[in-house]
């Protein structure tokens, strides 16, 4: 079974990638927080540093796009080979307003002719390999039926579902028979996305369908980093590892980050998260929340880690 890293903007940037595979060696491929091609077609300096080889160095990378244009795609992909990538990813599943309602993301999904036309663009322009992450409609599923038949006239890398549409967000369950049509349907390889929070969930995902052989992961694996590991081995993680994690983290933000208060709010941005993964947590990431600075903000993070265990963790 292949392990992917779902991409969460503000989080999953190369400072925690290249953290998470040092402490966790399971995932077997990493995707960016989406690009936005923009009109002067030059990368802003935070996605540069993101997709910089040397930034990614012993990571299987791949960039991901957003946009609803076809040039706009076919330029960031050519960008992006000259940087070595051989493959980019096609964002069709970001549920947010801000970006459904200039008709990307899972937006772009509510427009099926436009998107047909899109994708002919997109796929008889490149040389390259590409892949799509999709929700299975706008606003129903029954629009997935359509959208299946379009996503069948491509020969991608790989389909990347997550069975909800977008007005779904990340509530109720993910819609498993509309991802059994697509499996049994699908002229391209599927890799199932959504609600992958424990090993029971890959239980039971990899029983529903025996002959799956990818998942992606991405709130589960951002809350316990050790994800992958427990579903791949059944291994639980440790508190040594978490910490050793998490300082990792900060100390890649603090190169780059100036200010205690920046830097504090990026990691207050991941416990949002990681508390998840604690019993009774409640108190402890309160104090974490309200530190100003950062003796402080590590103080509580001493704390937490002294007096808390892992909800995975036996001991």
């Amino acid at each position: 079974m292949k392990l992917y890293f779902a991409p969460m903007e503000g989080i999953t940037g190369y400072i925690y990638r290249n953290a998470h595979h040092k402490y966790f060696k399971d995932i077997d491929v990493y995707f960016t927080p989406f690009i936005v091609p923009n009109q002067n077609r030059l990368f802003p300096s935070k996605e540069k540093n993101d997709i910089l080889p040397e930034h990614n160095e012993g990571l299987k990378l791949i960039p991901q796009i957003l946009t609803n244009k076809g040039d706009d795609f076919i330029w960031a992909a050519r960008e992006l080979s000259q940087y070595g990538y051989q493959e980019v990813n096609l964002n069709l599943g970001c549920p947010s307003a801000t970006v459904v309602t200039k008709g990307k993301g899972s937006g772009f999904l509510s427009e099926p002719e436009k998107l047909d036309h899109f994708l002919d663009e997109i796929f008889s322009a490149l040389d390259m390999k590409i892949s799509i992450k999709t929700r299975i409609g706008k606003d129903h599923p029954d629009e997935f039926s359509h959208l299946m038949e379009i996503y069948n006239k491509y020969p991608m890398k790989e389909l990347i579902i997550h069975p909800r549409v977008q007005k779904d967000f990340y509530k109720n369950q993910p819609n498993l028979p509309v991802f059994k049509e697509a499996f049994l349907s699908s002229k391209n390889p599927l890799c199932y996305n959504g609600n992958l929070f424990e090993r029971k969930d890959y239980e039971m995902i990899t029983n529903e369908f025996p002959n799956l052989d990818r998942v992606m992961m991405g709130r589960g694996l951002i809350a316990n980093p050790g994800l992958a590991e427990e579903f791949r081995y059944g291994n639980k993680s440790d508190k040594e590892r978490f910490r050793a994690f998490h300082d990792e983290v900060l100390s890649g933000y603090q190169k780059v980050i100036s200010g205690d208060r920046n830097l504090l709010f990026k990691m207050k941005e991941l416990w949002a998260y990681l508390i998840q993964s604690f019993d009774a947590g409640d108190k402890h990431v309160k104090k974490i929340r309200k530190a100003q600075n950062l003796f402080d903000y590590l103080s509580a993070v001493d704390v937490l880690f002294r007096d808390l265990n892992l909800k995975w963790n036996i001991l």
